[in-house]
């Protein structure tokens, strides 16, 4: 077997149709595995796979384990040479998968592999980046990311003036379409499972990196991501849940000074964008721009209260008054 795709189900009948048959349709050349981890959908997404797609292993978690949990339940099961992480809502064009597999096989020294990601409409979506650092979210927080074009040490969270369209080594690939190596998979076990949903893929190939192999993109080959329908459902709770795996990320990586300078970089970014959004919403309202200063609103509620530290070690949050909060599961 020299390809096992894993998918995380979680609700997406509308999507996932399209993802499958976007493989089998287009990927001519590869023996593969498409293996689905679900994580307890409820929306007869398991029914509907097993019954017009009966060669796809389908793995059900009965509980949402989120992203690097169900992804690792795929990973243990699999039984290819390469490992495909894909989200649903993504799709394959044609010989994409055949074109990665002999990529790979070209490049020993790699483990891992991104291509290019398009939006619906075609235009370049953003999958690859540098590594976060607390000077890159400095200027990110404060807007100078253009000045990244005069000196890298303004490179923050992205690469400034790349847009994905020659052939380099990068720091992270998306965990939208991630291509690794099973064996460095297995090597590094996997994904950290702290990471319960954002920063799961960074942490993954920080520790790619961290094993001595590199990390290729390549613009040869590409695939539709149509993008954030889960996060759609409820913005509130998974914009705290990627504050909280971010202070988990910069603890791991910085130790409790990082996590606590993390904290005073988010209450600069979240002011800002607080006041801007709200400035633009008093000249020009709208309903969108009114649920974004809400969100806002609460994050930024939140991290003015969050003990960084306690909550990474403890799992201390603070209690909001809030409409009943849907958690997405347990972390």
């Amino acid at each position: 077997m020299k390809l096992s795709i894993i998918i995380i189900c979680w609700n997406d009948l509308k999507t996932i149709r399209g993802c499958l048959d976007s493989i089998y349709e287009n990927t001519h050349n590869t023996t593969f595995e498409i293996i689905v981890s679900d994580n307890g959908s409820t929306d007869k997404s398991v029914e509907f796979i097993r019954e017009h797609y009966p060669s796809v292993r389908v793995i059900e978690n009965g509980t949402n384990l989120r992203f690097a949990k169900a992804n690792n339940v795929g990973i243990g099961v699999s039984q290819g040479e390469y490992v495909l992480i894909l989200n649903p809502d993504t799709i394959i064009h044609e010989a994409t998968l055949d074109k990665l597999v002999a990529f790979a096989d070209e490049h020993p020294e790699a483990g891992a592999f991104g291509c290019k990601v398009l939006n619906p409409d075609g235009s370049y979506q953003e999958s690859a980046r540098p590594f976060p650092t607390l000077r890159g979210e400095w200027v990110a927080a404060l807007f100078l990311r253009p000045l990244a074009h005069l000196s890298d040490w303004f490179i923050s969270d992205t690469y400034t003036g790349w847009k994905g369209d020659t052939e380099r080594t990068v720091d992270w690939i998306s965990g939208c379409s991630l291509f690794a190596r099973r064996e460095v998979l297995e090597r590094i076990t996997g994904f950290d499972a702290q990471f319960f949903y954002y920063y799961e893929d960074v942490d993954l190939c920080r520790r790619i990196w961290q094993a001595g192999y590199s990390i290729l993109f390549t613009p040869k080959m590409s695939i539709t991501h149509l993008g954030g329908q889960s996060t759609k459902r409820f913005p509130i709770a998974f914009q705290l849940d990627s504050k909280i795996t971010r202070y988990r990320y910069f603890y791991k990586y910085f130790g409790k000074q990082g996590a606590r300078s993390c904290r005073r970089v988010s209450l600069v970014s979240l002011f800002i964008r607080r006041f801007g959004y709200g400035l633009l919403q008093l000249v020009v309202p709208s309903d969108d721009r009114k649920a974004r200063c809400e969100v806002l609103r609460v994050t930024y509620e939140w991290n003015s209260r969050v003990d960084p530290v306690r909550l990474v070690e403890n799992g201390e949050e603070p209690k909001l008054k809030l409409e009943p909060l849907v958690r997405v599961t347990e972390r």
